[in-house]
């Protein structure tokens, strides 16, 4: 996961304020931000902040414990995986929506509904989390917004 604070972080796309692109990020937190990148990918961002704040955290990659070959047949095309292949599976931002079938479709998505949701999962000591900079992107790169599970392989780049 990654971080993206609206107006005091000039990575994030609200830090412009609000457009018709971004219109979700200033939801109140709980809807998923969804926009299209690079002309080729799409990228999913839970929004998480107050309303009009433009906070939301990049899913940059998830561990894939269920439906593995539905997922497999979305982003390779096929439903047999290898053990790397489940790996590279939903290890970063475009790979996770492709899996999923995420697309601009799925923006403003209310993720306390039923066709797209969040479940407590299992807890983490704070040791278990890693937190570094941000990567892949050019602004504000050195804000220790990045977070993930130390020695998780799902992770989309170490």
């Amino acid at each position: 996961m990654e971080a993206y604070r609206g107006k005091d972080d000039p990575a994030a796309h609200s830090y412009n304020g609000k457009t018709k692109r971004t219109e979700v990020m200033f939801f109140e937190g709980g809807y998923l931000y969804v926009y299209f990148t690079y002309g080729m990918h799409y990228c999913a961002n839970i929004v998480c902040g107050k309303a009009n704040e433009g906070a939301a955290i990049l899913i940059r990659a998830v561990e894939p414990l269920n439906y593995i070959e539905e997922l497999s047949l979305n982003r390779f095309g096929k439903k047999e995986i290898t053990d790397k292949g489940k790996i590279i599976l939903t290890n970063g931002p475009a790979k996770f929506c492709k899996a999923f079938n995420i697309t601009k479709n799925e923006n403003g998505f209310d993720l306390t509904k039923e066709t797209i949701f969040l479940i407590e999962g299992d807890k983490f000591r704070k040791t278990d989390i890693v937190q570094t900079t941000r990567i892949g992107i050019t602004k504000a790169k050195e804000l220790p917004w990045r977070f993930y599970i130390k020695n998780n392989p799902y992770i989309s780049r170490k």
